[in-house]
């Protein structure tokens, strides 16, 4: 498979778009550069997997790339905060209270 610079650039715009959205609706604040990134490229994994089990489809394009991706980070960030018990965050790390 070969992955131009342009796509990479897109893929990686589309993870820090879509990861900042992400923590703005579930946190309020983003999760920083590399964290937004990686959020949003993983949530578009599950996004791409999602939307069409759900028999939705967004059409073509960066924007309903950075939906479909933004919907999926925000289901992982929700899924995080389950598995986590809900309180703390990101800062926090694995410390009690």
């Amino acid at each position: 498979m070969y992955l131009s610079t342009e796509s990479l650039l897109v893929i990686l715009l589309v993870g820090l778009v879509a990861g900042w959205l992400a923590g703005q609706i579930v946190r309020g604040t983003g999760y920083g550069l590399v964290g937004d990134m990686v959020i949003g490229i993983i949530g578009a994994f599950i996004g791409d997997w999602l939307m069409p089990q759900l028999g939705l489809h967004l059409g073509l394009g960066i924007v309903a790339a950075i939906i479909n991706a933004t919907i999926g980070a925000v289901l992982l960030l929700l899924i995080v905060r389950l598995v986590r018990g809900g309180g703390g965050g990101w800062r926090t790390g694995w410390r009690r209270r």
